[in-house]
C-alpha cells in the first residue's frame, strides 16, 4: 500500500501503476497507442522527464542516473518514445516526424501532471533536438530545460564530424570509412567494426568495448534501426540530407527560449562542445556545463562533472537562484 500511495498523484488506476511504471495512452492520427514510462523518486518541485536519443533508442541510456539522483532527492521519469523498444511500435513512418514527437511529449506531460511549477525537460542527442523543439512550442509549461550533447544545427554537426573528428583518426581508417559511406555499404560488417574500434570508443563512450555497461549494450540491441535511419540516415559522420532531420537548424530561434536552460558538452563528444557553449549564450537564461573527460554519453564516462553540474542547475532553478 505504501508503494502504491507514492504514485497516486499521477492520473491512472491502480492496475496501470506498478512500481512507478505506467503505459500512457497517446492519441495519434493512426489511432490510440501507448508509451512506457517509469517514475523514480517523489519530489513535487523537481521532476525531470528524460528524452532518450536515437531516434529509436531507449530509456536504458539513463540507467546510471539511479546511482546519483535518488540520493539527491530528485525525481526523474524514464520514457520510451513511440516505436522505441518498451512502447508501442506501430512502425508507421507517417508518425516519424518532429511534430508528432513534440505532441507526444506534451501528452506525456499532461498525463503525468507536469507543469511550470515542477517540469524539467532533459534531452540528450536526438532527445536534445526534441527538447529544443518542445521548448520552442510549449515553454510555458517548463520550469527548466537541459540540452545535453546536441548542437542546434545539423550542418554544424556534419562539419565537425567530417572536418575535426574524422581527420583525428588514422588516415587509412578514415579513408576506408569514407569509401564505405560513398558506396552506401552501411550493412558491411567492416563498417560497424571500424566505427566501434575507432569512433565509438573515442567519441560515444570512452571505455573499452568489453567494459561498456550492460545498459548501453541493451540500448544498442533494442535500437529501432528503421526509425533511426528514417530520421537521421545511415552515416555516423553526420546526418543524411534527405533524412527527416537532415537539414534541422534551430540556431536562429534559440533567443526565443526564455526558461532557464542548461547545455551540456564534453571534450571528446561527437558534437562540438564550443557550439554547445555558444548555445548557452543565445538563450535568454543559459548556463553551460563542460565535461572535460567525457564523450557523447558523458553521464557514463565523466559522471564526476556531469551529475554535480546537473544537480546544481536543478537546485538553483528550483531555489530561484539561476
Amino acid at each position: 500500500m505504501t508503494e502504491l500511495s507514492n504514485y497516486l498523484d499521477y492520473a491512472g488506476t491502480p492496475d496501470q501503476i506498478t512500481g512507478g511504471i505506467r503505459r500512457i495512452p497517446i492519441t495519434t492520427p493512426k489511432g490510440d497507442l501507448h508509451v512506457w514510462v517509469k517514475r523514480v523518486g517523489n519530489n513535487p518541485r523537481i521532476r525531470v522527464l528524460l528524452l532518450h536519443g536515437g531516434p529509436g533508442a531507449t530509456h536504458e541510456l539513463y540507467e546510471c542516473f539511479d546511482g546519483y539522483l535518488p540520493a539527491e532527492g530528485i525525481e526523474y521519469i524514464y520514457y520510451d518514445q513511440l516505436d522505441s523498444y518498451y512502447s508501442d511500435q506501430p512502425k508507421d513512418p507517417d508518425l516519424w516526424t518532429i511534430d508528432h514527437f513534440v505532441d507526444e511529449v506534451d501528452q506525456v506531460r499532461r498525463a503525468l501532471g507536469l507543469n511550470q511549477e515542477n517540469f524539467f525537460l532533459f534531452g540528450q542527442s536526438w532527445g536534445g533536438m526534441l527538447a529544443t523543439e518542445y521548448a520552442l512550442a510549449h515553454q510555458q509549461h517548463l520550469k527548466g530545460l537541459i540540452i545535453s550533447n546536441m548542437v542546434s544545427d545539423v550542418h554544424a554537426y556534419n562539419r565537425y564530424a567530417q572536418e575535426v573528428l574524422g581527420p583525428q583518426m588514422d588516415p587509412e581508417v578514415f579513408s576506408e570509412i569514407q569509401r564505405l559511406e560513398a558506396e552506401e555499404d552501411y550493412e558491411n560488417p567492416r563498417y560497424e567494426e571500424l566505427l566501434m574500434q575507432h569512433h565509438y570508443t573515442e567519441h560515444v563512450l570512452r571505455m573499452p568495448l568489453d567494459e561498456w555497461p550492460d545498459s548501453i549494450m541493451r540500448t544498442f540491441k533494442h535500437l529501432n534501426k528503421d526509425l533511426y535511419v528514417h530520421m537521421q540516415g545511415y552515416s555516423e559522420f553526420g546526418m543524411t540530407p534527405n533524412a527527416t532531420l537532415g537539414n534541422w537548424n534551430r540556431s536562429a530561434d534559440l533567443p526565443k527560449i526564455e526558461v532557464p536552460t542548461l547545455t551540456i558538452g564534453a571534450a571528446h563528444d561527437t558534437m562540438d562542445p564550443e557550439h554547445m557553449q555558444w548555445m548557452a549564450r543565445q538563450v535568454k537564461r543559459g548556463r553551460y556545463l563542460h565535461c572535460p573527460n567525457g564523450s557523447h554519453l558523458c553521464q557514463y564516462d565523466d559522471p564526476d562533472h556531469f551529475f554535480p553540474g546537473l544537480v546544481a542547475f536543478l537546485r538553483d532553478v528550483d531555489a530561484d537562484r539561476f
